[in-house]
C-alpha cells in the first residue's frame, strides 16, 4: 500500500479521510496518506493556503498565484487588518522610532529582562480601554488565552464554555484539568441552568467563557444577558476579545461596551493580531488577578517577551483610533454597504462587527469556488472540513475600512457569479465524497 512516502490511490481521499483513517494508522503512514491529499490538491490547482503575500498588508495585495506564481493582484476581503494601522504611516514611523531606541527585540521573559517602559505604557492604556486595573502582555492571543485558564482554574473549578469558543480557550482548559462544561452558542438560559448545578463554593471557582465576536459566525455574544446571569450566581465572566477590540462598541473599546457592560467583565482577553495588525495578546482584570498571572501563567513567565517593535505598533494604534476616529465609522459603514449588497443578493447575513460569513451549499464545491474568487481577483478565506461540519463550510469575508465602495461592488459581483454558476455544483451522489 505504502511505497516511498506516498499513499497509493490517494488522489481519491480527502482530509476527511484522513481523520477517519489516520486512528488506525502510525506516523509514517498517517503523513504519506495526507501528503497524498496535497498533492492531489495541488495537482488540481485547488490547494489555496498559504498563498505568498507580497506587499504590505492593505486593501489590494500582490500575491503569487499557487499553480503558475504569477504575481497578481487581489482585493484583500481576508485579512483581520480591520482599520487598516499594519500599513497606516503614523504605526510605520512610530515603529522605526522604537527600532532606532530599543532595537528588534529583548532577548527574554517579562519578568526577567523582557519588560520595558513601551510595554509598561501598553499595558496601562489597555487597562484604560478595557476599563479594567491592570494588565499584561502576552507573545500570542493564544498563549494569553491559555495562560490565563491554566493560571486561573484547576481541577477543582468549573469551567463552562461556549460551544463556539476558540480552539485556544479549549486547549487551556484541558491544559487546567479544570471540570469542562459546554453549552449551546449564545443559550443564555441554558447556562443560567448549568450556573444553578455548578455554582462556586468556598472550595471551588466556576469561571464562564464567551467570545466578544465570534470569529467563524461574525455574531456576538449577548454580554448584557450573560454577565448579570453570571455575576448574580457568583460566576466569573472570561471574555475573548479579539474580534472585538477597536472595532465594537462607540470608541472601539470593545464588546462590553457595545453591550453597555463595561467594567463588569472579571477578565478580558484580547489580540494585537486584528485591528492591531500585528501580533501577540493581552490580558485584562483587577490588579490582584493580574498580579498572580505574571507568576503563574507559564505561557507568560516562561515565553520571550513581546519585541518592542511590536509594542511600539499597538500603542501607535491606539493613537490612531483615538485621532481618527473615521477609521471606525468608515468601517461600519463598509460594512453596512456590504451587508446591504449581500442582503439584496439573498444572504441572510447580520454581522455583529467586521465579519461576514457566507455559507456555502452542501451541493457546491467549495475548493472550485475558492479558486474562482482567485482567479476574479479577490481574496476571501474558505473555511473547509474539519474547522467547521460539512454541512456548515463558508467563506468568511473581513472587512476593512480602507476598502472603496468600488471594491465592495467588485466583491459583490463576484459573488454573485459564483453562486449563480451551477458548474460549480456536485452531484448528490459524490456530495458525501
Amino acid at each position: 500500500m505504502f511505497g516511498s512516502g506516498t499513499y497509493q490511490g490517494g488522489e481519491n481521499f480527502s482530509l476527511r479521510d484522513v481523520l477517519q483513517q489516520g486512528r488506525a494508522l502510525n506516523l509514517r503512514e498517517r503523513t504519506a496518506l495526507f501528503g497524498s491529499v496535497l498533492d492531489s490538491l495541488a495537482l488540481g490547482g485547488r490547494n489555496l493556503y498559504r498563498r505568498e503575500v507580497q506587499t504590505a498588508a492593505d486593501r489590494e495585495v500582490l500575491v503569487a498565484d499557487p499553480a503558475s506564481g504569477q504575481i497578481t493582484p487581489l482585493l484583500m476581503f481576508g485579512s483581520n487588518n480591520y482599520l487598516g494601522l499594519a500599513n497606516h504611516p503614523y504605526v510605520k514611523t512610530q515603529v522605526r522610532r522604537a527600532v532606532a531606541t530599543y532595537g528588534v527585540g529583548v532577548g527574554g521573559p517579562p519578568l526577567l529582562n523582557g519588560y520595558t517602559s513601551l510595554h509598561r505604557k501598553l499595558e496601562e492604556r489597555l487597562a484604560v480601554l478595557k476599563h479594567a486595573e491592570d494588565a499584561m502582555l502576552f507573545s500570542t492571543g493564544y498563549g494569553a488565552n491559555v495562560g490565563l485558564v491554566t493560571g486561573l482554574a484547576g481541577p477543582k473549578d468549573f469551567v463552562l464554555y461556549d460551544e463556539y469558543s476558540h480552539a485556544s480557550f479549549c486547549d487551556g482548559i484541558k491544559m487546567a484539568g479544570a471540570r469542562a462544561l459546554r453549552f449551546r452558542h449564545n443559550d443564555v438560559a441554558r447556562l443560567e441552568r448549568m450556573l444553578e448545578r455548578f455554582a462556586p463554593s468556598a472550595e471551588r471557582d466556576t469561571f464562564v467563557g464567551v467570545e466578544g465576536v465570534y470569529s467563524m459566525d461574525g455574531d456576538a455574544a449577548p454580554l448584557d444577558k450573560i454577565v448579570p446571569v453570571c455575576h448574580r450566581h457568583g460566576a466569573l465572566v472570561v471574555l475573548d476579545d479579539a474580534h472585538g477590540t477597536g472595532v465594537m462598541g462607540p470608541t472601539g473599546s470593545g464588546t462590553a461596551e457595545h453591550f453597555g457592560v463595561e467594567g463588569s467583565v472579571d477578565v478580558t482577553m484580547g489580540t494585537f493580531s486584528k485591528a492591531f495588525g500585528v501580533v501577540g495578546g493581552f490580558v485584562c482584570a483587577s490588579k490582584p488577578i493580574i498580579d498572580y498571572l505574571r507568576f503563574f501563567a507559564r505561557s507568560y513567565m516562561f515565553s520571550a517577551s513581546l519585541p518592542p517593535i511590536v509594542v511600539a505598533a499597538v500603542l501607535a494604534g491606539l493613537d490612531v483610533t483615538e485621532q481618527e476616529p473615521g477609521l471606525l465609522r468608515a468601517l461600519r459603514s463598509n460594512v453596512a454597504y456590504a451587508t446591504r449588497g449581500l442582503r439584496g443578493l439573498g444572504f441572510e447575513v447580520d454581522p455583529a462587527a467586521a465579519i461576514i460569513v457566507l455559507r456555502v451549499p452542501e451541493d457546491m464545491d467549495i475548493r472550485r469556488a475558492a479558486g474562482r474568487f482567485h482567479d476574479a481577483g479577490i481574496f476571501v478565506n474558505s473555511i473547509e472540513y474539519p474547522a467547521v461540519p460539512l454541512h456548515e463550510q463558508r467563506f468568511r469575508i473581513s472587512i476593512m475600512a480602507t476598502h472603496t465602495t468600488a471594491d465592495i461592488d467588485r466583491l459583490l459581483a463576484v459573488v454573485k457569479d459564483i453562486w449563480a454558476d451551477r458548474s460549480l455544483r456536485v452531484a448528490d451522489e459524490n456530495l458525501a465524497a
